[in-house]
């Protein structure tokens, strides 16, 4: 695929089959924190449980026709909201849209995301390193978008020993890890107290998955 000039120099290869987009969703930015509004209206965020117990530091909520589940049950993808038995609100277009994109441009151009992800951090949250391992078919990317406050990203190898790279997120930045880096450690490192004109003080991860 022939990118444009500047669409080239914006993509960092940070490990096999991973790549950082830097800026790729800034332009959308406005629409995508609109369909985010929406959804989170239809499926509040919240804080989940682990299976041991421990409630969650990072708020979440899901859309489209998985979401992702957490409670002393176990880690899973589920087609309603336990908190509503209702189904996950569907995925808007323009979170779609710019998840294909991404993928396509990360050389993944048959990625169909049936599932995605809605993490808000707040400052001094974190997310431990962990491998995205409950979809069933590892051979789909996932893609993650950052809109609002800074972030260090943490990618880490195929074993938690590995040391991660540290990788600054901003607003608008979106990593598409898969193929040989797809079971990847990756995580989030304790978020630095900031504000943005779009989210306030939060920081919104969307992370999209092909689950089912």
């Amino acid at each position: 695929m022939t990118l444009p000039l500047f669409e080239q120099e914006a993509r960092l290869l940070v490990a096999p089959d991973a790549w950082l987009l830097r800026g790729f969703a800034a332009r959308d930015a406005v629409s995508v924190l609109a369909g985010l509004g929406a959804v989170i209206a239809a499926a509040p965020l919240r804080n989940m449980l682990t299976p041991g117990g421990q409630r969650m530091a990072v708020a979440m909520t899901n859309c489209g026709a998985l979401g992702w589940v957490s409670d002393r049950g176990g880690y899973r993808y589920a087609s309603h909201d336990p908190a509503a038995d209702l189904p996950w609100p569907a995925m808007p277009a323009a979170m779609l849209i710019l998840a294909r994109r991404a993928a396509h441009i990360a050389g993944f151009p048959d990625f169909l995301p049936d599932a995605c992800l809605i993490n808000r951090y707040s400052a001094g949250d974190k997310l431990s390193l962990h491998q995205d391992k409950d979809e069933r078919d590892f051979h789909q990317p996932i893609v993650s978008v950052s809109l609002g406050i800074d972030a260090v990203f943490l990618f880490g190898g195929l074993t938690r020993q590995a040391r991660p790279r540290r990788l600054p997120l901003v607003h608008g930045d979106v990593v598409v890890w898969g193929g040989l880096s797809r079971l990847n450690y990756h995580g989030v490192a304790a978020v630095a107290p900031a504000s943005h004109p779009l989210t306030g003080d939060y920081r919104f991860n969307l992370t999209f998955r092909k689950a089912g």
